[in-house]
C-alpha cells in the first residue's frame, strides 16, 4: 500500500496518456441528464469531479450508489459506470437497467463483466490498469471522467492541465505531505476521527473517512459547513477529548463560510481541547483537492502503522460478499 500511495503522481500522469488515447461516440439523442455509477473506491471519483464541475456543467449530475437508477433516466441520460473491477453488483445491475432504458453508457474499467457487457453491446468502454485495490485507483476514475465529459463537451478540457500540474506539485512536495501526514496521523489516534469541509470540498472528506476506514480500520464521521452549523454544531455541546476534529481549511472559502470556520473551530475546540487544521496548496480547486487527498491518504497509512493493523485486511467485506453469493 506505501508504494500504492507513492505511486499516485504517476497514476495521474499515466491515467492522462490513457485519456488521450480514448475517443467517444457521439449520443444519439440530446443529454438532458448524467448519472454516474459507482462504488467505493470505484464511486468516490465521481463524487469529488461532481464537486469540481458544479459550478460549470449545465446538466444535472446524479450519482448512483445503488441497485437500480433513478425515475428520470432514459433515452436522453448518460450513464456512466465506474468499477474499477468490473463486477460491482450494483453497478452491473444498473448498467443492465440503463441498456433497458436506451441510455447512452460509457464504461470505466480494469475488465471484468464491465467490460464485456460494453464490448458485448458495442458501448465505450476506457480499460484502466487492474490487479489493486480499487481505492489506490483514484487517479484514473476521475481523469476519465473529467476526459468522457470534456470530450463530450459538457466542461472544459484544461481540466486534465490542472491534474498534470498537481502530478508535479504532489512529488516535490512529497516529504512535506508525509510529514504533514504524520501529524495527523498522531493527531486521530485513539480518538474519533471528524472531517470538516466546505460543501465544495465534500468528496475531498468522504474519501477521506474512506480511507482511514479501509485502510486504518478506524471508524470516523464527516459533515460540510454551513450545514453542519444548523444541526451538529449543536451536537458538540456534548463533545469532550474522545474527539478529533479536522477542519479543512482552503483559500477558496466563501467569505461567509470563513467566518462559520473560524467560529466552529473556536467552539468546537472549547469542547475537545485540540483540532487539527489542514492548509492546502494549489491554484484551482483541483489542485487544492488532490494536495488534501495525498495528505489524508499518507495519514491513513501512518495511522494503521500507530494502530499495529494490517493495512490489506478486508476480510469482513470478503465474508460479505460470500454471503451475498448464497442468496
Amino acid at each position: 500500500m506505501k508504494k500504492l500511495i507513492e505511486a499516485f503522481p504517476q497514476n495521474i500522469v499515466d491515467a492522462t496518456a490513457i485519456a488521450k488515447t480514448s475517443s467517444f461516440q457521439s449520443p444519439k439523442n440530446d443529454i438532458h441528464h448524467i448519472v454516474i455509477c459507482g462504488l467505493g473506491g470505484s464511486g468516490i471519483g465521481a463524487k469529488i469531479v461532481s464537486n469540481w464541475i458544479q459550478d460549470e456543467i449545465q446538466v444535472p449530475v446524479v450519482l448512483s450508489n445503488e441497485y437500480g437508477l433513478p425515475a428520470f433516466v432514459g433515452k436522453n441520460t448518460l450513464v456512466i459506470a465506474s468499477s474499477y473491477s468490473g463486477n460491482t453488483e450494483e453497478t452491473t445491475m444498473s448498467i443492465n437497467e440503463a441498456h433497458a432504458k436506451r441510455c447512452h453508457i460509457i464504461g470505466i474499467t480494469s475488465g471484468g463483466n464491465l467490460a464485456s457487457f460494453c464490448a458485448d453491446n458495442e458501448y465505450d468502454c476506457v480499460i484502466v490498469p487492474g490487479g489493486n485495490p480499487p481505492r489506490s485507483a483514484l487517479a484514473f476514475s476521475v481523469v476519465q471522467l473529467l476526459h468522457i465529459l470534456a470530450e463530450l463537451g459538457f466542461t472544459s478540457p484544461k481540466h486534465l492541465d490542472s491534474m498534470n500540474k498537481s502530478a508535479g506539485v504532489l512529488t516535490n512536495e512529497m516529504e512535506a505531505i508525509q510529514a504533514i501526514g504524520k501529524e495527523l496521523a498522531a493527531h486521530l489516534f485513539e480518538k474519533v476521527g471528524v472531517y470538516y469541509a466546505e460543501t465544495k470540498y465534500e468528496g475531498v472528506i468522504v474519501r477521506a473517512r474512506q480511507q482511514f476506514n479501509e485502510n486504518s480500520k478506524y471508524l470516523g464521521w464527516h459533515h460540510t459547513i454551513p450545514e453542519m452549523n444548523h444541526n451538529e454544531l449543536v451536537g458538540w455541546s456534548g463533545g469532550d477529548a474522545r474527539f478529533a476534529p479536522v477542519f479543512f481549511s482552503t483559500e477558496d472559502l466563501h467569505p461567509r463560510n470563513q467566518k462559520r470556520f473560524e467560529i466552529t473551530m473556536a467552539a468546537v475546540e472549547k469542547k475537545c481541547a485540540k483540532v487539527f487544521t489542514l492548509h492546502t496548496k494549489g491554484a484551482t480547486l483541483i489542485e487544492r483537492s488532490l494536495y488534501l487527498i495525498h495528505i489524508v491518504d499518507w495519514a491513513s497509512y501512518y495511522l494503521c502503522d500507530l494502530k499495529g493493523a494490517d493495512i490489506n485486511d478486508m476480510e469482513i467485506v470478503d465474508y460479505l460478499k460470500e454471503e451475498l453469493s448464497k442468496f
